[in-house]
């Protein structure tokens, strides 16, 4: 019950961290606690499966530095490990005029950013690789793929445990606080010190540090260990629809709309699965419930915590028509189709479903903007001096989970002087 470091999370994001740790760090003994009873249980298990090729991100940010690294090693350890992918590509179509300089602008980003096969393509070059697809411009990235993170997430798991790591589930950490015994001497003279994680049954574990990977909890463990409450996790849930299987001929590969810097969020798209299905969306509305993946699931305490926060009003006051918009549309199937039928206008309210749905821990700070790239920090005093928070890790982490990996693994290093 006692470890030299635990990461808090079974996401794709810890696990991954989990076995860069281990085998940087062999002879410590590490562990990973996961609330749930299964591994990559929420959004690791829950998105849309894209292996994203680093399009959209800010050159120079965290975000299209580890995507860009992240996908080629999400590629090599797939191939090395026998876990199936499809490396379909993805057309992002322009149907409108004033879309396509904003679609110019997204070829030179991805251009800046490295990513691999990028060109612009007309008219006819889409309906060759899309038959039923019409625009007047696409921005073709070969490069994007679709993969069953979950899986992937498992073989991480495997690894670290293979590796002599441990994976505790059924482990909420609900506290955490320094032993009484805090303090004790080493062969070569250093001072180890320990503190207890608490979960609510009143089981505990010692160890000397921490690394959390909580995503949709990632601000409630931080305000735990005595860090920073910024920024706040608020939870947007996105629905998916579904074609029906006779109708999925229509669709080969990923089809996205040209983001629009007006909107948070990126719009209805088009994504292929590993099992044949196709996903249509999703939209994005504020989860009453930070796992609520079911309309009608309720939290009165998150749903006050989300509420009561400066930091939403100014994000739904400067997005209003949007989030109305957004609103509508959860409600309304064809307004949904409608949305679809810009790019594939075959497609009518028969020929989908509804289907799942997931919960996005986005990072909102006090002044209502959402935060884009990837939050690493600590704290002070004993606690927060020996923890490292993974505070924001928003899509495309599953892609990246590997270079992320590398870059906590550098960073506990750093801090922890391991």
């Amino acid at each position: 019950s006692t470890f030299d470091v635990a990461v808090v999370g079974a996401g794709i994001v810890g696990l991954a961290s989990a076995r860069e740790l281990v085998r940087r760090h062999p002879s410590l003994a590490l562990a990973v606690l996961e609330k749930e009873q299964e591994l990559a249980h929420h959004q690791s298990g829950r998105n849309s499966g894209v292996i994203h090729s680093g399009i959209y991100y800010q050159p120079g940010s965290l975000k299209a530095k580890l995507c860009v690294q992240g996908a080629a090693l999400c590629y090599q350890y797939c191939d090395q490990k026998g876990i199936p992918y499809r490396q379909c590509g993805k057309l992002i179509v322009a149907v409108e005029q004033d879309e396509i300089p904003r679609l110019k602008a997204l070829y030179e980003r991805g251009l800046q950013n490295n990513v691999p096969g990028l060109k612009l393509i007309g008219p006819k070059e889409i309906q060759a690789k899309e038959p039923f697809c019409r625009g007047l411009m696409a921005l073709d990235s070969p490069y994007t793929g679709i993969v069953n993170y979950k899986q992937v997430a498992q073989s991480y798991a495997e690894d670290f445990q293979e590796a002599g790591g441990t994976i505790l589930t059924d482990f909420e950490v609900t506290n955490m606080e320094m032993a009484k015994e805090s303090s004790s001497e080493s062969e070569d003279g250093k001072a180890h010190f320990f503190f207890a994680l608490l979960f609510a049954a009143g089981e505990e574990i010692s160890c000397r540090h921490i690394v959390t990977c909580a995503g949709l909890y990632s601000d409630r463990l931080s305000e735990i260990s005595g860090c920073s409450p910024e920024p706040r996790i608020v939870p947007f849930r996105g629905d998916y629809l579904v074609l029906k299987p006779e109708k999925c001929y229509m669709v080969k590969g990923n089809i996205y709309p040209v983001p629009n810097p007006r909107f948070p969020f990126l719009g209805f798209h088009f994504t292929p699965r590993m099992d044949g299905s196709i996903w249509l969306g999703p939209n994005a509305v504020l989860a009453f419930k930070r796992e609520g993946y079911r309309l009608f699931d309720f939290s009165t305490r998150e749903f006050l915590d989300a509420v009561t926060y400066s930091g939403l009003w100014k994000l739904v006051l400067s997005n209003l028509s949007y989030g109305l918009s957004e609103v509508y549309r959860a409600c309304s199937l064809s307004a949904q189709v409608k949305q679809l039928q810009k790019f594939i206008p075959e497609v009518t309210v028969n020929d989908v479903l509804r289907g799942p749905s997931g919960v996005r821990a986005q990072a909102l700070d006090s002044d209502g903007n959402l935060v884009d790239d990837f939050v690493f920090d600590g704290g002070s005093g004993d606690i927060g001096s020996r923890i490292l928070h993974v505070r924001n890790a928003p899509s495309p982490a599953a892609t990246s989970s590997l270079a992320i990996a590398k870059m906590i693994a550098d960073e506990v290093k750093r801090r922890f002087e391991l």
